[in-house]
């Protein structure tokens, strides 16, 4: 079972006590998945969903709100199921019309464009009501494991600007996208997609979700931990590596024994313990050394092993020059 189909379920038992906050559900539901007509010759409320929660949710608001038994069709097409709830009867169709603010007492559209009634949702309860059928009806959410992404096709400018509407109360700023001539609202940030989630009273797919983002969180820290020390690690080998390579110049050009007793000892620990910390190196030394000075006569003997480089080039510069 997908995450979203998880979610849906958990949304598809929350039954709100407050008949006005189903009402809009059952809007949501009615203006993202199904169609109406109410004329002299046809009354008809439909929707169509291929999620049988999704049709079981919207058949139980419908009876519970209405106290109207919806007709359940099955139907095939290319390789997929759809479950259709209908409502017929001129006085059943008007009653849920009315009640989504669709019609007047009179049976007249109140809106000639089929808009949203925004007073089906002036309260924050019936917010996240309308929100969660929204949802329930035309979204999907990705599992959190794979990614993070919320999204509801809202398929037209009104229909976006409600959602947007809903999120902004809740504090929330969606994007927009046009997919297929349909316009989607939706969320990247998993913090804003948990706080929807929280919002719709998914609870338990918020508390997976938040689980996750704890997981991926920690995982992220210990890489960028393991990563910075490795970095560290590399950074010290290579300038123990360097250090090696200066001591062995001073050897070879000079001798050791021509250093001053300090740097001597310190040049000899550092050849025979190539790989040591500076810590350590100043644990061989007689007195003992803090680390900064071991790194003080480290750099003490690159400056002498770069005056005797320069010593050298100088010298034979002059000879080609002479030649």
């Amino acid at each position: 079972m997908s995450y979203s189909t998880e979610v849906k379920q958990e949304l598809s038992k929350q039954i709100n006590p407050a008949r006005h906050c189903r009402i809009a559900e059952v809007a949501a539901i009615i203006h993202f998945c199904g169609k109406y007509s109410y004329s002299n010759n046809r009354c008809f409320i439909k929707v169509q969903t291929e999620n049988l929660t999704v049709a079981t949710k919207y058949f139980m608001l419908v009876e519970k709100t209405f106290r109207i038994k919806a007709d359940v069709l099955v139907r095939n097409s290319h390789n997929a199921t759809y479950y259709q709830i209908v409502v017929t009867g001129r006085d059943n169709v008007s009653d849920i019309l009315k009640s989504i603010k669709v019609i007047d007492d009179l049976g007249q559209f109140l809106d000639e464009n089929n808009r949203i009634s925004r007073l089906i949702i002036q309260n924050n309860c019936c917010k996240r009501c309308f929100l969660r059928g929204a949802f329930t009806a035309s979204g999907s959410i990705t599992d959190p494991y794979k990614g993070y992404h919320f999204e509801i096709v809202a398929g037209n400018e009104d229909k976006a600007d409600v959602l947007s509407g809903i999120f902004s109360a809740f504090g929330i700023e969606p994007k927009r996208t046009v997919r297929k001539n349909n316009i989607i609202i939706y969320l990247k940030e998993g913090a804003q997609i948990s706080d929807v989630l929280g919002i719709m009273e998914a609870h338990v797919a918020m508390m997976k979700l938040e689980n996750v983002r704890i997981y991926k969180e920690m995982r992220n820290t210990v890489n960028r931990k393991v990563n910075c020390e490795t970095a560290n690690i590399s950074k010290t080998a290579t300038t123990a590596r360097r250090q090696v390579q200066d001591i062995m110049y001073i050897r070879d050009n000079m001798g050791l024994g021509n250093l001053a007793e300090h740097l001597q000892e310190i040049a000899v620990v550092r050849i025979d313990n190539p790989d040591a910390s500076l810590k350590e190196l100043g644990e061989m030394l007689h007195p003992v050394l803090g680390k900064s000075g071991v790194n003080h006569r480290l750099r003490k003997l690159s400056e002498i092993a770069g005056d005797l480089r320069r010593q050298k080039e100088e010298k034979n510069d002059n000879e080609e020059n002479q030649h």
